[in-house]
């Protein structure tokens, strides 16, 4: 296996074309070593691309800005429509939110894409078919961020799962798979223990999969899912699922295919997109020229394509493969039996370079065509819901004693309207028969419900009782009916 390959007479460079203007972004740690070694690569192939550059990230931070991006810099992604990133650092602590998360949410960039495939045998993996792609929710589920400190003791995440974030993303996994050959969409949930919020989801996607029958479509929970994809990971195809899950089993299927460091990850919103790696800043390599610059060339290429330099994308996409067959490897993915060179990233670059134009002797070719624009059909319309207002749950914080004795102070606040039928401890039913053995913390759910609707009068009249009696009561959540259904859980044990 040789380290060396002699350049064809041309690159077989793209033709020239009108360049697309892009914000470059590069990054904290080995940022910008990656990013410099992407551009060259890209630039070499013949991508026509004007370059606005910005600052994001830990210097930023450092500035004081706790979002990491600056106006201007806002101002440069929202005229260009294009974002290609290298990864960033955020400091650690309070008082910093994560980049990635802003950018993704504050644009619109509801769905992220992540591609994994083995590169068998020239990176390590057990799975030699592998070939599987992450569709992510990108921006609901747990990630909306919202969290509060409601006692001594507890802290909340707000898990939010909406029907029309639900629709865009199982339907772009759909529309997806269909331009792209593929034969099966898998959903992840957790839908038997969060009934309504990934019910929801697993919902939709039933819903939307029978539009697509010449698609196969199955629901795994996530937690078998998982298990399966790193054991089984050629069992899928397309993978849809809601955010948190998706981060989690995308790094899961990239490291199975080889190396978190190969992978690249498009970020699409109906207006503008946004191309990185999946992996870190890792500081803890920077600045000695070892960082792998596959994962960002990865995503340069999903870039080219959406942006319609389909020649570009190819030359760069088979000019890797046949770097990564030559056993041209950086340091993360080096074997010695099928390694000729341990590369550094400038050495690795330019191997890469110097084998645009020529195509891989076993690794899958790729060929871009330019594709008809992804359906972004909208969601039919429905009518809303009839609401009604049933019962409401008070949030208390409260160390005076059992459950039991909560329940006979609470009883005395009861209104005409609303009164008490269960109080929970972290969600387990403690009253009315609750078990001595349940751990308890100080904050308690105390619901209060009405054989017929209400209004909001009558809850505010209960909290006037319940603060009145002396209580510390954190927050509430109404019970509503919609259309007749309940939209709220039981207990656990209720």
């Amino acid at each position: 296996m040789s380290a060396t390959l002699t350049p064809p007479l041309s690159h077989g460079a793209a033709p020239r074309r009108r360049a697309t203007a892009i914000t470059v972004a590069h990054g904290d740690g080995i940022g910008p070593e990656i990013m410099d070694a992407a551009l060259r690569v890209l630039r070499e192939a013949g991508a026509q691309l004007d370059v606005e550059n910005i600052e994001i990230g830990e210097a930023v931070y450092r500035r004081g800005v706790s979002s990491g991006i600056e106006t201007s810099s806002w101002n440069s992604l929202r005229r260009t429509g294009i974002f290609f990133k290298a990864p960033i650092t955020t400091p650690q602590g309070g008082g910093f939110k994560s980049l990635n998360v802003t950018v993704r949410k504050t644009l619109g960039l509801y769905a992220n894409v992540r591609p994994t495939v083995s590169y068998h045998p020239y990176v390590r993996t057990r799975h030699p078919g592998m070939d599987v792609v992450i569709v992510r929710e990108n921006e609901e589920d747990l990630y909306a961020g919202i969290e509060h400190r409601q006692t001594d003791q507890v802290y909340q995440c707000l898990k939010l799962i909406t029907r029309p974030g639900s629709e865009k993303i199982v339907r772009y996994a759909f529309e997806y798979a269909r331009r792209n050959g593929r034969k099966k969409v898998t959903c992840f949930t957790k839908d038997n223990i969060m009934k309504m919020t990934d019910g929801l989801f697993h919902k939709v996607f039933d819903e939307i999969a029978a539009e697509y029958p010449e698609l196969e479509n199955e629901h795994r929970i996530i937690d078998i899912g998982a298990a399966l994809l790193a054991d089984r990971p050629t069992a899928f195809d397309v993978i849809v699922t809601p955010n948190l899950y998706g981060d989690i089993v995308s790094d899961i299927a990239a490291q199975v295919a080889g190396s978190v460091g190969l992978a690249g990850s498009a970020n699409i919103g109906d207006h503008i997109a946004m191309f990185e790696a999946i992996h870190g800043s890792a500081p803890d390599i920077a600045g000695q020229g070892i960082a792998n610059p596959s994962g960002l060339i990865n995503a340069g290429v999903m870039m080219l394509v959406h942006i319609g330099q389909h020649e570009a994308a190819t030359l760069v996409h088979n000019a890797l493969l046949r770097t990564l067959e030559d056993g041209i490897h950086t340091p993360d993915v080096y074997q010695p039996e099928h390694s000729a060179l341990r590369a550094s990233t400038e050495e690795f670059t330019n191997a890469v370079i110097n084998r645009l134009g020529h195509q891989p002797r076993q690794l899958p070719a790729a060929h871009y065509r330019p594709q008809p624009a992804q359906a972004t059909r909208a969601a039919a319309g429905r009518p809303p819901a009839v609401k009604e207002i049933v019962g409401v749950d008070v949030f208390l914080q409260w160390t005076g004693g059992s459950p039991d004795s909560l329940a006979e102070l609470l009883r005395m606040t009861s209104t005409e309207a609303l009164t008490l039928s269960l109080i929970t401890n972290r969600g387990v039913k403690v009253w009315p028969l609750g078990f001595p053995e349940t751990f308890c913390t100080d904050h308690w759910r105390c619901r209060f419900q009405s054989d017929s609707p209400i209004t909001h009068a009558h809850i505010l009249e209960l909290l006037g009782r319940i603060q009145a009696a002396g209580f510390d009561f954190i927050k509430t959540e109404n019970l509503c009916t919609f259309d007749g259904q309940p939209g709220f859980s039981l207990g656990q044990g209720q």
